[in-house]
């Protein structure tokens, strides 16, 4: 009866150089460098065969089991975390969860195939991507800081809607500074910088769009200084503003934003954070933990921050700033209110005086005439015809008139909250 004998092209060749050895057509150092093996393997191989014959040469851990298995069980627990867990994860992040919570020796690739064949991660197809000219980094940290804001879903419905804002270095591509907030708006790019200038110093230079916050877009604007309250304290800084005419252009930052957006919203899930406070005191710990995997290391070592110097005060620096011309009264008017100006000199020395304006985020305002501060008292309120607000603010500012009105609902948890699992939940039927 014949037997069929399943062979590699490797073993078929093998079969071949050996049936021609036997046959003392070459010698067996001959055979090997065919073969590209030694000649004690071919020694080795050719006393099996010249007993065996060909079926001496087929592997004998065919149709066993590989020696680098994992445990028996080990794929169906890691399967039921991710089902349980880490459903909506990509392979790389449930990976490093398995890992660092978990405890679970696997690798990606063999996370990726679980959640592969269980549906829960689809392979995608690499597609034809557009090429764009790369950008060499920077060498120095401080250099060059990329700016942005990314208004997204951070609590998947658990909280209120809100925007990150965050500063990440070109030649590291560490996050810097970071912080959750309602809108992208003046007071808190102000309160990111004053958090950044804080710890780092001051950069050569910050790169970010056009939103309205760095850069006057309106051509035929006729008052002014040409600069946004954001770069006029920039320029008191002394930090070159660079703006961007595309994403693309600031591609690393855009990259870091999808990568927060996929990670750090999973993060705020399992830590069961909701507010926008919680979020703020969390943030350290998380770009510490994304610093260490994500930043690279500079070309060059030197810093390029510099210090703040003495005469730069956040304070007075970090507040919108316009000017006024006194009346032969010595009043001037700002947002629908009179002011009056109380002097003990003569009032003809100040009468058409240029003064500086500072308002404070709290809405004070302070009053300066050549860098002294004037003492000042309001004198009457105007009615406001209405206030002009950036598209981008405009749901935040019909929220807040909601709020004062009284017409907006409590905000009532999910199903799935944590405090709905505590037996809370009679507190906000």
């Amino acid at each position: 009866m014949k037997e069929d004998i399943t062979m590699t092209v490797t073993e078929v060749t093998r079969s071949e150089v050996f049936s021609d050895l036997q046959k003392k057509l070459f010698t067996q150092v001959k055979a090997a460098e065919i073969l590209g093996i030694s000649p004690r393997q071919v020694r080795r191989l050719f006393r099996t065969y010249k007993t065996k014959g060909s079926i001496a040469l087929i592997s004998k851990k065919r149709g066993k089991p590989g020696n680098h298995q994992l445990p028996h069980g080990l794929k169906d627990l890691a399967l039921a975390i991710i089902q349980e867990k880490y459903r909506d994860f990509g392979p790389t992040f449930a990976h490093e969860k398995l890992v660092e919570i978990h405890h679970m020796k696997l690798s990606v690739w063999t996370v990726r195939k679980i959640m592969i064949s269980s549906g829960l991660w689809i392979e995608k197809k690499i597609k034809k991507k557009r090429i764009y000219q790369l950008r060499e980094r920077r060498s120095r940290e401080g250099e060059l800081i990329q700016v942005d804001g990314s208004p997204h879903a951070w609590f998947e419905g658990r909280g209120p809607k809100c925007s990150l804002i965050y500063c990440i270095d070109d030649a590291t591509g560490k996050i810097m500074a970071a912080l959750f907030v309602p809108s992208e708006a003046l007071w808190p790019y102000f309160s990111l910088m004053r958090l950044y200038l804080k710890k780092w110093g001051r950069p050569l230079a910050f790169y970010c769009d056009k939103h309205g916050v760095f850069k006057v877009n309106q051509s035929e604007a006729l008052s002014g200084r040409g600069v946004t309250q954001f770069g006029r304290a920039m320029q008191e800084l002394e930090i070159q503003m660079i703006f961007a005419n595309s994403p693309q252009a600031k591609g690393r930052i855009e990259r870091s934003n999808q990568t927060l957006q996929d990670r750090l919203v999973k993060e705020l899930r399992l830590q069961q954070i909701s507010t926008l406070e919680e979020a703020d005191l969390f943030l350290p710990s998380f770009i510490e933990d994304y610093n260490s995997r994500f930043a690279v290391i500079p070309k060059d070592p030197n810093n390029a921050h510099r210090p703040l110097l003495p005469s730069q005060n956040l304070n007075q620096i970090f507040t919108i700033q316009e000017f006024r011309y006194l009346s032969k009264n010595l009043t001037f008017q700002y947002k629908n209110t009179v002011y009056q100006i109380w002097t003990n000199r003569e009032s003809y020395t100040l009468r058409k005086a240029r003064i500086s304006i500072r308002e404070k985020e709290d809405g004070s305002i302070e009053v300066f005439y050549n860098r002294k501060p004037l003492a000042f008292t309001s004198y009457k309120y105007q009615l406001k015809q209405g206030d002009i607000v950036d598209s981008k603010q405009l749901n935040e500012a019909v929220d807040n008139l909601q709020k004062r009105q009284g017409l907006v609902r409590r905000y009532k948890p999910s199903i799935h909250h944590p405090w709905k699992r505590k037996g809370l939940s009679t507190l906000y039927e």
